[in-house]
């Protein structure tokens, strides 16, 4: 199947059942005057919402997300009992905190800043725990780190050399390049293999 182009009469199912790469949906946001700082997850959102709706989102404005909370996370004292607010930020008055909170092997990961953003309400002190909690998930051999979702290259090509140890990264790309132009979704499956036959 031909992938559609990406223009103003793409429906909201082919948009979504398709790979785009940033620089595309930039260059579509251009087009029709769409907001393009933040990441790839933002950008597509802002271009799903308009191809469903017709509505541009603008410079001032961000897809679904208002912070009621100026808590300022870059200077104000923390401590176990500091509440997680909704405009929390990842600030070297943060990490200095975790620091003294955990120790010097303390690094911001994936999986912890996910939770951090989804857990306001809770304390810094239940976020030392979530960190400790998932180092020690960490020491098992049968871990595998989240790798964000808009990454959807960097995640098939683990799975893939994964599932299979004995092909090659070439072939593991092979693979990709083939499935990022299909609309379904862009996860490994061990079907993929056939596409090696191409």
């Amino acid at each position: 199947m031909i992938k559609p182009r990406l223009d103003k009469l793409i429906s909201a199912k082919e948009f979504k059942d398709n790979y785009w790469l940033k620089e595309e949906l930039v260059i579509f946001c251009r087009s029709v005057g769409i907001n393009t700082t933040g990441g790839k997850i933002e950008i597509a959102n802002r271009v799903l919402r308009y191809i469903e709706t017709g509505e541009v989102v603008n410079k001032l404005e961000t897809v679904g997300k208002t912070t009621k909370s100026n808590f300022d996370w870059g200077n104000e004292p923390l401590d176990s009992n500091t509440i997680i607010t909704d405009n929390y930020r990842n600030t070297e008055n943060v990490r200095e905190f975790f620091k003294g909170a955990i120790g010097s092997n303390f690094k911001f990961n994936v999986e912890f800043m996910n939770w951090m953003k989804l857990s306001a309400g809770k304390t810094l002190g239940n976020a030392v725990c979530k960190w400790n909690e998932i180092a020690e998930m960490k020491k098992s051999k049968s871990y595998k780190t989240q790798i964000a979702p808009q990454f959807e290259y960097n995640t098939y090509i683990r799975d893939f050399l994964t599932d299979n140890p004995q092909l090659s990264l070439k072939q593991a790309i092979q693979c990709w390049k083939i499935k990022r132009e299909k609309p379904e979704a862009k996860k490994y499956n061990k079907g993929d293999l056939e596409y090696l036959r191409h």
